[in-house]
């Protein structure tokens, strides 16, 4: 049933370019599961979360399909997935992601903080890094620009109107408080070393680029 799940997740995700492809959700499946073992959760039902989280995601399929889970409905009945088990990843699924956090949604169980805290921690270290420029790039927005700086009171309403002005003011915007999010002692762990490897990355990349203001914007934020 996991298998069938994951080849129709394939077809949908397997030609995205925007960092949400199956590499994302095999990664995050792969982290899932570990995090599952050292958390005594059930396995198959964070199987079903880490393959589906994505699927009607609205940056790539829109509204409409973010808050109904067509997708994700659909794969699981055509997989015979049972009703119960349905439903906890439909709750699951709701709850998750960073749009979801600034509006005060709440992840209630173990499966979905698990699946929760490994895509959070899929968006830091070195692939999220990756992730950000892949997501920028297809939108036609630059790495870095000295003159743009991130919105700081963000919102769920200003997060999910426009792309961020450049990977380095998404970052800001989303990435570097991921590590404050999660909800599981295994997802906090992780996410500790990798929200160093942004940290480190963003001091290179702005003493490279000769840019002191942005270093002393990050020192500030780091506060």
């Amino acid at each position: 049933m996991i298998q069938k799940v994951k080849k129709q997740v394939s077809e949908l995700l397997n030609e995205d370019n925007s960092g949400h492809g199956m590499d994302h959700i095999n990664r995050v499946l792969e982290l899932s599961l570990k995090f599952a073992e050292k958390e005594n959760a059930n396995k198959d039902i964070v199987s079903l979360i880490a393959l589906l989280h994505d699927v009607d995601d609205y940056k790539l399929f829109g509204m409409d399909n973010a808050e109904n889970l067509t997708n994700a409905k659909n794969i699981m009945e055509d997989c015979n997935v049972n009703k119960n088990i349905q439903e906890q990843v439909c709750l699951a699924l709701n709850n998750i992601g960073y749009s979801k956090r600034l509006k005060g949604c709440c992840l209630t169980t173990l499966e979905g903080k698990i699946v929760s805290d490994a895509d959070m921690c899929d968006a830091l270290g070195a692939n999220g890094i990756l992730r950000v420029y892949k997501y920028s790039m297809k939108n036609g927005k630059p790495f870095f620009n000295k003159d743009a700086f991130p919105i700081e009171d963000m919102t769920a309403e200003k997060y999910t109107r426009k792309c961020a002005d450049s990977s380095v003011c998404h970052i800001f915007e989303k990435i570097l408080k991921l590590k404050n999010l999660m909800l599981t002692t295994s997802g906090k762990k992780e996410a500790k070393s990798r929200h160093q490897i942004v940290v480190d990355f963003l001091y290179h990349l702005f003493q490279e680029e000769n840019a002191p203001e942005w270093i002393n914007y990050l020192n500030n934020y780091l506060k």
